[in-house]
């Protein structure tokens, strides 16, 4: 008896047809949509804006460097910013390492 239930099971699993081959790749192609918009795109924009930012470097704009410290523009290249530190403290960087312009309204103190 059971041996003939199990040729009956036996038969209808192998009736079956085996599933598209494009199904495999899903999950796959799920994965790449997920990671490019969590990942890549969000970046891509967060490129583009700090680009658009050191692009936009004008003489008395106060700037963030990559090291941490805040200057002044005092002249602007294709290249190269040069920058004052303090009074009579010049130096010149790279335009990329500009981490960020720092608004001309500042930010009010913490105890306001």
């Amino acid at each position: 008896m059971s041996s003939t239930i199990l040729n009956l099971m036996s038969a209808a699993a192998a009736g079956g047809e085996a599933p598209p081959a494009w199904t495999s790749f899903l999950p796959l192609v799920a994965m790449i949509a997920v990671f490019w918009f969590l990942i890549i795109r969000p970046q891509m924009k967060r490129q583009k804006e700090h680009q658009a930012k050191v692009g936009g470097l004008k003489k008395g704009d106060q700037v963030l460097t990559g090291g941490g410290l805040l200057a002044k523009v005092i002249k602007v290249d294709e290249h190269y910013a040069e920058l004052e530190l303090g009074p009579n403290m010049r130096v010149k960087a790279l335009k990329s390492t500009i981490a960020d312009v720092v608004p001309p309204a500042g930010t009010a103190p913490a105890n306001d």
